[in-house]
């Protein structure tokens, strides 16, 4: 089973650690993609601050942001669970859970990275600011340039085994299912129940999805389709309703009554 996480707008910028090695992290088949991605946003952030602020859509007095993607190649790096925070990363809380549930983490989960493509728990990256809605110059949409890469990586990563993609919509213009993965791949939507009428409300949909991935791996549950996923989510206390298969997997709606 391959859990793949969305990454997050907030980071935990390392304070000390070796620097970037392109060469050490997962998926080399990315080296060439994340070469230009980070070309181009240093490139950018070396320029004038309040052009490369306005590209990457952060205010004016965040900067220091800008600053931070200008040092990418320099920067101290730390284990990509370690940098991710956040909603869902609070709620997983990887650094507590079990030995035994960690080392299920190193090997079920992955995180889209507009930077990096996807990269494994372990994998030791800086911390940056690149949304996945961004256009760099010089390289168009970051969304387009994993799209022409990040697939095989992905299929690599899953094997024969269930794709449980949690990412939201932007991240998922990176890399869309095949008709040879779909059917083995789960997507989840989290749904808050009152007096019947059911939304999604953003904040606790990524907290109740940190929770789910934090029990899974401290249960084993290893389920290789989307029915037996349902099923094992059901043994762990949630509501799970399965839809009809289709082009992009089989969505679960988790539904919620109490936040």
């Amino acid at each position: 089973m391959l859990i793949l996480l969305p990454p997050s707008e907030g980071k935990t910028a390392p304070r000390r650690g070796k620097p970037l090695d392109l060469g050490s992290l997962s998926y080399p088949s990315l080296t060439p993609a994340r070469e230009r991605i980070l070309d181009a946003l240093v490139d950018l952030c070396s320029g004038d601050p309040q052009e490369a602020a306005r590209v990457l859509d952060v205010g004016s007095t965040q900067l220091d942001l800008v600053e931070l993607n200008r040092g990418l190649r320099a920067a101290p790096t730390a284990r990509a669970d370690a940098v991710y925070a956040g909603v869902v990363y609070d709620a997983l809380d990887v650094s507590t859970l079990s030995p035994v549930a960690r080392r299920r983490a190193t090997g079920r989960l992955a995180v889209v990275s507009s930077v990096f493509g996807m990269v494994r728990p372990g994998d030791r990256i800086p911390a940056y600011r690149l949304s996945g809605g961004t256009t760099l110059p010089g390289v168009g949409p970051v969304a387009g340039t994993w799209r022409e890469s990040l697939g095989p990586a992905v299929t690599e990563a899953v094997g024969s085994g269930l794709l449980v993609d949690l990412r939201s919509s932007t991240y998922a213009a990176f890399w869309r299912p095949g008709p040879d993965v779909a059917a083995r791949v789960a997507t989840v939507r989290v749904l808050h129940e009152v007096d019947g009428t059911r939304k999604i409300v953003s904040h606790f949909n990524k907290a109740t999805k940190g929770r789910m991935v934090r029990a899974l791996l401290e249960d084993g549950a290893n389920p290789r389709t989307p029915a037996r996923l349902a099923e094992a989510l059901r043994d762990l206390g949630w509501h799970v309703e399965v839809g009809e298969p289709g082009p992009k997997g089989t969505q679960l709606d988790v539904v919620v009554r109490q936040l």
